[in-house]
């Protein structure tokens, strides 16, 4: 077991592996102070099967990672000749299942390995932009402590064309670090001569805990099955998911023995699985699979979101917000200008939210007048139009169940909005060309007036228009010029009231 911190959690565990027989090595990180490792230390002295490694110094993706863990495996090989399989562990590694369940199932299979091994050809799992070349290349920096020099040398190796060479007789593998090996593999790896020209030429791969073994134990290995049988779950950022306690009824679900990484005050989890009771998990093969489905969802919502719901790390980039919004809406252009009280008859007909014009140049438009909406929507045509994306996504997400319509037309200041609504699947945007010359016909303005008005309205609408008839246009869109509409007005009205219902 390689602990460095949550010692607490870790002796809890450990008397949990030993009262069901199972001796124990811990390593300790050679970071850890030493008031608190001889704390430890003789709190566990009461144990007879626990024994303590030789420290080394543990930082991710170093080689330190891998030399804790021969020193711990020497010492279980060494210390406990009647050890058939030795598992690898973690202090927040957490047992599922009742340990004499795991004792069984080794029993069963006594020549099996398990441990993930998988060459880079095989698998997508690098992350980073390192798969073959983390074996062809020097990593003498840390990737946390020293990147400018990791990244710097990295690029200096790519440029002048450098490679090492793979010692003859290995094919690199790679899989996850936690592993169950038989004495036999193990002490065959260990007690290898060409050892330490092994570990010369591991030292300098990138992450070599995740390789070192994989590798050396298809050297010696009888029969491996290439899956772990502890539960890691790692991101879309390769970071190990933590688990807590509302995901009981999750790990249960995995009928896996042992998980990591558990979250050290995750008291609920703790005090459900560190029991021996019979009938703690189902006696079933460990399958991880069940649950990689809630995972998959889980990257997904992280990386995504939800449509309509903007957050800091997707709002600046356009194309990460996962759509503008989040349900369907309806958008009516010159309706309101040929039909008088268009609004309260659309909303008696459909029972829907229709508002009037929500992108006027004075005012915000809610329906019956309203100054607030819901998400505290205020109706000032300023705070409007800081930002008209942000507020018409939050007018859809704040009342979704309910669908919203608004009028729009060449006289509202939709310019910045234009393209997002027209590439929007949840609008409906239906049009009637040259409605807006209706209220201009109505108003008592000088001639000369109206006439440079209808020039400018008309322009915004041709532009507009072009908008809309673009092929990336995704809006569901109908255009129908003022002469058809009147024609025959209840055909095409009743197709638009059939549509809403329906959705």
């Amino acid at each position: 077991m390689l602990v460095h911190t949550a010692f607490d959690r870790a002796e809890q565990v450990a008397r949990h592996w030993a009262a069901a027989g199972c001796p124990i090595v811990f390593h300790a990180d050679k970071a850890v102070p030493a008031k608190t490792y001889n704390a430890f230390v003789k709190k566990l002295s009461d144990l007879p099967d626990v024994r303590f490694a030789q420290r080394h110094r543990c930082e991710w993706g170093t080689w330190g990672l891998v030399a804790a863990t021969q020193s711990a495996s020497e010492v279980m090989l060494q210390e406990f000749p009647d050890v058939r399989h030795v598992y690898l562990a973690s202090g927040s590694c957490l047992p599922l299942r009742p340990v004499q369940e795991l004792i069984d199932y080794l029993v069963d299979r006594p020549h099996t390995d398990f441990i993930e091994s998988a060459t880079t050809a095989d698998v997508p799992w690098t992350i980073g932009g390192l798969d073959q070349e983390r074996f062809t290349l020097r990593f003498p920096f840390s990737w946390r402590k020293n990147r400018f020099l990791f990244d710097r040398y990295v690029a200096f190796q790519r440029s002048v064309g450098f490679r090492r060479k793979i010692p003859n007789g290995i094919v690199p593998h790679m899989g996850s670090q936690w592993w169950c090996l038989t004495r036999q593999t193990l002490s065959a790896i260990l007690e290898d001569p060409e050892r330490r020209h092994y570990d010369r030429y591991f030292s300098k791969v990138w992450i070599p805990d995740e390789s070192y073994f994989q590798t050396l134990s298809r050297l010696y290995s009888r029969q491996i099955e290439s899956r772990s049988l502890t539960l890691s779950k790692f991101d879309y950022q390769g970071k190990p998911h933590i688990f807590y306690d509302d995901h009981l009824q999750l790990l249960r679900r995995s009928d896996c023995f042992v998980a990591r990484k558990i979250w050290p005050y995750a008291e609920r989890l703790y005090r459900a699985f560190l029991t021996d009771q019979a009938g703690a998990m189902s006696r079933t093969e460990p399958n991880p699979g069940k649950i990689d489905r809630i995972f998959a969802k889980a990257v997904e919502r992280r990386t995504r979101g939800r449509p309509g719901l903007f957050m800091q790390s997707r709002f600046p980039v356009e194309g990460r917000e996962n759509g503008l919004t989040c349900a369907q809406y309806s958008i009516f252009e010159g309706f309101s200008e040929l039909f008088e009280n268009f609004e309260s008859w659309l909303a008696k007909m459909t029972d829907m939210r229709v508002h009037g014009h929500l992108f006027a140049p004075d005012a915000v438009e809610f329906s019956e007048g309203q100054q607030v909406m819901n998400g505290a929507l205020s109706n000032n045509a300023k705070l409007r139009d800081y930002n008209p994306k942000a507020f018409l996504a939050s007018l859809i997400w704040n009342t979704r169940g309910e669908r919203q319509c608004f009028q729009l037309g060449p006289r509202d200041t939709f310019k910045k909005i234009e393209w997002d609504i027209a590439k929007d699947p949840n609008a409906q945007i239906s049009v009637i060309t040259g409605a807006w010359a209706v209220t201009l016909f109505k108003s008592n303005a000088n001639f000369s007036d109206i006439r440079r008005e209808a020039a400018r309205l008309q322009q915004i609408e041709s532009k507009h228009l072009e908008v809309l008839r673009s092929q990336w246009a995704k809006a569901r869109i109908r255009i129908w010029t003022m002469a058809e509409f009147v024609e025959a007005p209840m055909e095409p009205l009743q197709r638009i009231i059939d549509e809403i219902g329906k959705q």
